[in-house]
């Protein structure tokens, strides 16, 4: 055999044994390490029709999960599963503004799921974990896990243990957003016949995010249903997530039902060199004027009652989007195209925002 015949002979074995461990690799992964995909946030959870905004369950002591601590030689968060559960039957929700991680377990057969918590308890690194329970629904079996902050995971389907990697915001995204809806539930806000301040604030967050969606920003939303988050926990957000700005979206009413136009709320109490909080009201001021081709009412500078743009302690500001007095920015204020509009001039805001 020749020197050229011998090496292709060589060469067609190191081939062949190439393919067969890579082929040998994914088999055993798809058998059995699974990357959990159904992963999803706080303002992706959807709600049944005709329920509110989202509230934990009420728990009993009893369905307290087990957490052992004694064994932390992994940097995962381990939780075991029943045998019977399939990776495609596991959703993890991040509910970031609760600081709490939820696993949902939709399996075909509920029987034994609960009670294999009785009996079981979670394992591994648990330092950002405070307490576990778990629920029973009508059709799935939720374990809801108090964290210690506002933390992102990789999660890792594998022999029937959901494993899940904390980390923080900052770990996880360069660029990093928090969006304000104004008021919620029996905060109304400004309100007329049709339609009140809380709807339209939300209405703009929706719009908005469609557009930030298709980015590499990362967005925490305060709300993004019929909920009302105190100030505190509106700020905390910010803080934890060491967000580079806040935006507060507001509307605005007067006595007088000519008043209308736009505005700014800023905090001139915090100054950071460079791009601040009268920065990025005057910014978003500009662009939100631009895209709905409006009146600019100038900056004003945030009073004791504007708790959240006062005490956060990033970048802060509110743009006060319209009059609900003023009869024209009441329609004005109700239409779709309108809302996409101001949503437009925010999301110019925070790619020029990122510019500076």
């Amino acid at each position: 055999m020749t020197q050229q015949n011998k090496f292709l002979v060589r060469m067609a074995i190191y081939c062949f044994v190439f393919v067969a461990t890579a082929m040998g690799a994914m088999l055993y992964y798809s058998a059995n390490k699974i990357i959990v995909v159904a992963d999803v946030a706080q303002d992706e959870v959807t709600q049944p029709a005709g329920q509110g905004a989202l509230k934990p369950p009420v728990v009993e002591d009893k369905n307290r999960i087990e957490i052992d601590r004694s064994s932390q030689n992994t940097s995962y968060f381990c939780i075991p599963l029943p045998a019977s559960v399939r990776a495609e039957e596991v959703t993890v929700e991040n509910h970031y503004m609760d600081r709490e991680l939820w696993i949902s377990i939709a399996p075909k057969d509920m029987d034994g799921i609960a009670r294999f918590y009785e009996g079981s308890s979670v394992y591994g690194n648990c330092e950002s974990v405070q307490t576990g329970h778990y629920d029973v629904e009508k059709h799935r079996v939720c374990l809801r896990f108090k964290l210690t902050d506002v933390y992102e995971y990789h999660s890792i389907f594998e022999d029937n243990t959901l494993y899940v990697e904390f980390m923080t915001p900052k770990e996880a995204y360069d660029k990093i957003i928090v969006i304000d809806p104004a008021y919620g539930l029996e905060d109304t806000g400004v309100a007329t016949q049709d339609i009140s301040a809380k709807e339209i604030t939300l209405e703009v967050a929706k719009a908005l995010k469609a557009k930030l969606d298709e980015t590499d920003i990362k967005v925490y939303y305060t709300r993004m249903d019929d909920s009302d988050p105190d100030a505190e926990s509106r700020v905390q957000l910010a803080a934890a997530t060491k967000a580079d700005m806040l935006i507060r979206i507001e509307v605005n009413g007067a006595e007088d039902s000519k008043q209308y136009g736009t505005e700014a709320v800023y905090n001139s109490r915090f100054f950071i060199p460079g791009f601040g909080s009268i920065e990025l009201a005057d910014l978003l001021e500009r662009e939100v004027v631009t895209a709905i081709r409006g009146k600019a009412n100038g900056l004003v500078e945030a009073d004791e009652d504007d708790e959240v743009i006062c005490n956060a302690t990033v970048p802060a500001a509110a743009v006060k989007v319209g009059y609900l007095t003023n009869g024209q920015e009441a329609i004005l204020l109700q239409r779709e195209d309108y809302i996409q509009r101001i949503a437009e001039g925010i999301y110019q805001t925070i790619l020029k925002a990122y510019e500076q």
